[in-house]
């Protein structure tokens, strides 16, 4: 090739090059769908010399080919006559199957037209270039001449390369309007949802805050978003809970906690940790997202439950006390009574006792399972641990039994409801006293394993049947072997298991017939800071 031949060729190139590159730099600049169309248009026609050009996307979902967009066209046939094309027919259907770029002189009269209409346009020139995007074609890239012109193998290979351009463009601008389409729609939802959402990033920084949120603890969301959960104006306990809840990552995503408010309102919240697509394998959160819900007449409710029942239980128990009162005065006042006579006294005596009992614990497990008035303190485990034992010494000391501790040191407070932690310990020392033979052995063990807090009770009874175990927990369950030797109202069990469950933990057994039982409550360990009082004076 002569050295001005190849000059030519060069500049030739360099042309289609500097053509094809200002297509991009031009589609390329903007995000949005119909800006990408229009400047795309304008762009092809800056470098291939016809008067009329236009972009036609697929539309999966209606199976048709869909006139975008058009610049010099004759009729509008975007909104005012739709050119709408089924895909497989026509031109069109042609390029698409086929994969290639196809070219026409004047259309009037051609066969293969489908969309009678466009005969107006008078088109004398056309060509149609498929647009790929991710391996597939996803439109067709048309240039337009009302007058003979004959198009040359450059400007099809201008166009071929420029189509593909276009097509990358158009997909990028088309997934972002459809994230941006589902991102204003979860707006949407999240702002007119009842619930209050509040949602962090990784660190903590509250980075969304929707009007039930801000109406729900008074928070003014510009002055918020951006603020760490500790300098954000919430309630302290609701810091408290929701720096709890996300420290604890995957062992209690999801579990729901309540939040009392000063001003008597009650809140029920759940925190979910969000990952990235990217980041699932490492199971590290992204993010957090918190709900709260306002359940205040819910609480109301189980108040009003809970007073009827106190009210039921006080007018059982006065007949119960005026029996009782009767039973004792005769038992005073009678003259050598019968064997037959004793031993009706002492079953009604033994009945009314029952009934007491079964009242008191009917009315324990209905306070701790409405969760009313339930508190959250600091709770010390080993001081809990020395005032529930020095009560219970007396009780064992009636069957020589003995009592060892195994508190691990260094035990932190957490935070519960010391009140019904002891209730929940007492019961099951009460039970390993009851169930186990005279001069045996009482254990207790408390001791953290991880993030847990182990409470537990062991004794060397005579074990339970394994086919008894998971019904232990269930109201009024008692064991057949055992039921007529020992009394209760198959209640107290239940009770720990509400308490375990009140805090954020279960109960457990674990029995071996034989060799004893080993009744506990596994509660999460997340120790607390407890301010120590200044000395008076």
């Amino acid at each position: 090739m002569r050295k001005r031949d190849l000059a030519a060729e060069l500049k030739r190139q360099t042309g289609q090059l500097a053509a094809i590159n200002s297509v991009t730099a031009a589609v390329s600049q903007s995000l949005d769908l119909n800006v990408t169309l229009q400047t795309a248009l304008d762009a092809v026609l800056s470098v291939i010399p016809v008067e009329a050009s236009g972009i036609s996307l697929i539309d999966e979902q209606a199976g048709e080919l869909v006139l975008r967009a058009q610049r010099g066209w004759r009729k509008d046939f975007v909104t005012t006559f739709p050119m709408r094309i089924k895909l497989g027919q026509g031109m069109s259907g042609l390029v698409i199957a086929n994969d290639e770029v196809l070219i026409t002189g004047d259309v009037t009269n051609d066969p293969r037209l489908v969309f009678p209409a466009f005969t107006e346009e008078k088109v004398q020139a056309m060509v149609l270039a498929p647009m790929h995007a991710r391996g597939r074609v996803i439109g067709i890239l048309s240039v337009l001449s009302h007058k003979p012109y004959e198009f040359d193998v450059d400007e099809i290979k201008i166009l071929q390369a420029i189509a593909d351009q276009v097509g990358l463009a158009l997909d990028n601008a088309r997934l972002y309007e459809s994230v941006r389409e589902q991102q204003s729609r979860l707006q949407a939802i999240i702002q007119s949802t009842a619930d209050a959402i509040i949602a962090t990033d990784n660190r903590g920084h509250i980075n969304l805050i929707n009007q039930a949120a801000q109406a729900l603890f008074e928070l003014d969301m510009q002055a918020t978003l951006g603020q760490t959960l500790r300098e954000a104006p919430l309630p302290p306990l609701v810091v408290e809970k929701l720096r709890e809840a996300m420290d604890r990552e995957m062992s209690t995503a999801g579990q729901p906690f309540e939040i009392p408010l000063h001003n008597g309102r009650f809140l029920a919240g759940i925190v979910s940790p969000v990952y990235s697509h990217t980041r699932m394998d490492e199971q590290k959160a992204e993010g957090w997202v918190v709900v709260f819900q306002d359940v205040t007449h819910l609480k109301e409710a189980e108040r009003a439950r809970l007073q009827f029942v106190q009210t039921a239980a006080h007018d059982l128990r006065n007949p119960l006390g005026v029996t009782l009162s009767a039973l004792t005065m005769l038992n005073r006042n009678w003259k050598d009574p019968t064997p037959t006579e004793r031993e009706v006294f002492d079953i009604a005596l033994q009945g009314i006792n029952r009934m007491q009992d079964l009242i008191d614990d009917l009315l324990n497990l209905e306070r701790i399972e409405s969760g009313v008035d339930l508190r959250s303190e600091p709770v010390d485990i080993p001081d809990l641990i020395e005032r529930c034992t020095i009560d219970m010494r007396p009780m064992l000391h009636g069957k020589q039994q003995k009592l060892e501790l195994s508190v691990e040191h260094g035990l932190r407070p957490i935070l519960g409801d010391a009140s019904w932690l002891y209730r929940a310990l007492a019961n099951l020392i009460s039970n390993a006293h009851k169930y186990t033979p005279e001069g045996s052995t009482v254990t207790i063990r408390a001791g953290a394993q991880g993030s847990t807090l182990v409470l537990q009770v062991e004794d060397n009874g005579p074990g339970i049947p394994k086919e008894a175990q998971t019904r232990l927990f269930e109201r009024f369950y008692r064991v057949r072997q055992t039921q007529e030797q020992v009394s209760g109202t198959g209640l107290g069990l239940a009770m720990v298991k509400s308490v375990a469950e009140k805090h954020g933990g279960r109960a457990y057994v674990y029995s071996e017939p034989g060799h004893g039982s080993i009744f506990g409550m596994a509660l999460p360990y997340y120790p607390v800071e407890v301010e120590e009082s200044a000395p008076a004076g």
